[in-house]
């Protein structure tokens, strides 16, 4: 079975944004990945000194077959340095994943299967 690993940001940490409500549809896709075959995980992290630690214990904790970048972390300009660690994590701790990016929260499973 192939495993993908799809980080985005606390959508709890997001001004103006429900976050409860983003997180409820962030399960539905981690769910939609199990109805295509793939064991699929989710971390989310937030900008400052957490988001290393907690993206390298998800990224060591299995070899990963595909890593998604959420839209969240991309599109933002403020967190361009986060989205170059999470890249550079990335290459690092889980160098035989590929990398894709999802547009949003909604089609992560799209983006993963690109690569698988």
């Amino acid at each position: 079975m192939s495993s993908v690993l799809v980080v985005g940001y606390d959508p709890h940490a997001i001004p103006g944004v429900d976050g409860e409500a983003l997180r409820v549809s962030l399960e539905a896709e981690l769910d939609r990945f199990g109805e295509h075959g793939i064991d699929a995980a989710m971390t989310l992290i937030l900008f400052g000194e957490s988001a290393e630690p907690t993206l390298v214990s998800s990224l060591s904790s299995q070899p990963w077959d595909v890593v998604v970048v959420g839209g969240g972390i991309r599109k933002a300009e403020q967190l361009l340095p986060l989205f170059e660690q999470i890249v550079n994590l990335i290459r690092r701790h889980a160098p035989q994943a590929a990398i894709a990016f999802n547009t949003n929260g909604g089609d992560s499973v799209e983006a993963a299967r690109r690569w698988l």
